[in-house]
């Protein structure tokens, strides 16, 4: 990003509080430099501030409001850090930064960009890591990006096939009590996909590229025994997943190939006492070079407003009815 530089002036001019603002030794302007990524040199009452136009402007902001307390406290790294997290500046230059840095995916029927932060950095993680995990409540848009990173990365030659996958389990049901042969019993499972990819390419043109094998829509039981090179490949609905299932499913990657998982813990199908793979998985893999994660949480939601209303009551009752359960267990 290019670097500018601005004034800052703080008045009125008062040593002792321009003393507490800065800290000893200039320790507080030196923690904000290092939280901020800024450069401040101060001379009296007047302020330099070297960075990122738009880093500046919530470092001024910041300054302002510090100074403004020295009127009637003593400012402590610890008040400083308070401050930097009450603020928000911190999020909103990682705004800023990931803005800049932004992944824009061009479809045949437009352009698609990440909504808030997390969805921004998922782009981004999809754009240069071999397996990839969405983990968060409906709506948050993790298979949406996901179909179209790979609906892009099939435009753009970079991949041979996309493979969408989801496992055939939901709420219980099993697939010998539905009607019709097997394309018709998963396809019900596998609507989701075919939605997103309809949106991106058109019906006409999925059609043709699924009669060619280009596009390949499968319950996840058919990935085994496979070797996938040269293909993106999405599994959907992960947290449907057994654990044996994750791993055989995370071992049929290729050279040349781009993997992602996306799935909701909180809404896991499978039998009681059953683990989810995908719930092991975050544990398993986590810090394995090349896999990345992403967590969206309530505020992710980009369905109707009302949605992210609803996952955010259905969070709280359930981490309350844990603290509950906690207590009583403590107590016994």
């Amino acid at each position: 990003m290019a670097q500018v530089t601005e004034e800052l002036t703080l008045d009125p001019v008062d040593n002792e509080r321009l003393a507490n603002l800065c800290g000893q030794f200039d320790q507080h302007l030196k923690q904000i430099e290092s939280r901020l990524g800024v450069q401040i040199n101060a001379r009296g009452s007047v302020f330099q501030l070297v960075g990122d136009k738009t880093i500046l402007r919530q470092t001024r902001r910041l300054l302002l409001e510090l100074y403004r307390a020295t009127e009637t406290i003593i400012l402590t790294p610890h008040e400083i850090n308070l401050s930097l997290q009450q603020s928000g500046v911190e999020e909103r230059v990682e705004a800023a930064d990931e803005l800049a840095d932004e992944v824009v995916i061009k479809t045949r029927r437009g352009v698609i960009r990440g909504r808030g932060g997390n969805q921004k950095a998922y782009l981004k993680r999809l754009q240069s890591n071999d397996i990839n995990f969405g983990v968060g409540p409906a709506g948050t848009g993790k298979t949406y990006l996901a179909v179209a990173s790979a609906v892009q990365a099939l435009e753009q030659q970079r991949v041979q096939r996309l493979i969408l996958v989801r496992p055939a389990v939901e709420a219980g049901e099993r697939l010998g009590f539905l009607p019709g042969d097997m394309a018709q019993k998963i396809d019900p499972y596998l609507r989701p996909l075919y939605d997103a990819l309809y949106e991106m390419l058109g019906v006409e043109q999925v059609g043709r590229l699924i009669e060619r094998h280009v596009i390949e829509v499968a319950p996840l039981a058919f990935m085994r025994g496979r070797s996938l090179n040269d293909a993106f490949i999405i599994l959907d609905e992960g947290q449907n997943t057994s654990m044996d299932q994750m791993k055989m499913f995370l071992t049929r990657i290729g050279f040349g190939s781009t993997a992602v998982v996306t799935g909701d813990v909180t809404q896991v199908d499978l039998p009681r006492g059953q683990t989810s793979g995908l719930r092991h998985a975050t544990q398993v893999l986590k810090g394995v070079s090349d896999i990345s994660f992403t967590f969206f949480s309530a505020r992710d939601v980009v369905r109707h407003p009302l949605v992210q209303r609803v996952v955010h009551a259905y969070d709280v009752y359930e981490s309350n009815n844990a603290s509950e359960r906690t207590g009583t267990s403590s107590k016994e």
